[in-house]
């Protein structure tokens, strides 16, 4: 507890008291905490670890990669227009029996 006091600059008693009593730091620490930790906020907050998530590769992802650098907007409109197709695909795999 001193340990990690001294990393995030707080008086080992503040740790203590977050540690035995359950209650939460002040905002402003959690985020020295959690990298004084190794984990993310989230983690020290108890959420579940997020999982990562795997990028397409080849063509796709660079398609995918330039997309994300373009405004949110225009990502929309490009995704609506994957889900379709992706959608219609599928449909028609069902009528092909695939």
């Amino acid at each position: 507890m001193r340990e990690l006091a001294r990393r995030i600059g707080e008086d080992h008693s503040n740790v203590r008291y977050w540690e035995t009593s359950g209650n939460l730091p002040r905002s402003d620490v959690l985020i020295p905490m959690a990298k004084a930790l190794g984990v993310s906020v989230e983690q020290l907050l108890g959420e579940a670890k997020p999982k990562l998530m795997r990028a397409p590769k080849g063509k796709i992802g660079e398609v995918f990669e330039s997309v994300t650098r373009l405004p949110r907007r225009q990502q929309q409109k490009i995704a609506e227009v994957v889900k379709a197709l992706v959608a219609q695909h599928g449909q028609e795999a069902k009528q092909n029996g695939n």
